[in-house]
């Protein structure tokens, strides 16, 4: 497989890390360069981790992921929507970085993650060696999410803290997106 194949495939896998780490970047309050670091870096091995692990399942998984992994990509991102759209509501002016909670964070990554999964297993069909492609995968999902965290406090600065319920509706409009899509095709 070319270079260019898996550099192409991880822009695409990335768009959900990208809009994800933009509601990211517009509900950091502090530490905008740490928490781009630790979101790029846990979307980046996400993404790697899951288009191996797909990999290594191969066929024999497929067709038990498939009949549900839209509802659980869908589930994590409404739950966290939906909670940084209680945030965007709150008036305190309490300085917390709740999406840098081990949790969420974890979430995040997963939500985002789950289509890498079924790339790695459409690896699998292709019998394509996995190890440079997941890497270029990960590595493009880690500059991109890097992208959104930082270009996400610019959209902050200009609409305020309102921003907060935007970023959750971003996030629930996502996970309908996946669930949709996956009805629809099915």
């Amino acid at each position: 497989m070319d270079l260019i194949t898996p550099i192409l495939i991880g822009i695409g896998l990335s768009m959900d890390c990208f809009a994800v780490s933009l509601a990211v970047g517009t509900t950091t309050k502090s530490k905008l360069l740490y928490t781009a670091l630790i979101i790029a870096l846990c979307f980046g091995i996400f993404q790697a981790g899951m288009t191996l692990l797909g990999w290594a399942l191969g066929t024999g998984f497929t067709g038990f992921i498939a009949g549900f992994d839209h509802w659980l990509a869908f589930l994590l991102l409404a739950i966290i929507g939906a909670k940084m759209i209680h945030e965007g509501f709150e008036t305190s002016d309490e300085e917390t970085i709740s999406t840098l909670q081990f949790v969420p964070v974890m979430v995040l990554s997963l939500a985002t993650s789950i289509d890498a999964l079924a790339v790695g297993i459409s690896f699998a069909f292709l019998q394509v060696s996995i190890l440079v492609p997941a890497l270029i995968i990960g590595i493009v999902a880690c500059i991109i999410s890097f992208g959104g965290v930082m270009s996400g406090m610019q959209l902050k600065s200009l609409l305020g803290n309102r921003i907060e319920i935007v970023g959750g509706l971003i996030l629930i409009a996502i996970g309908l997106n996946i669930l949709f899509t996956h009805l629809t095709v099915s």
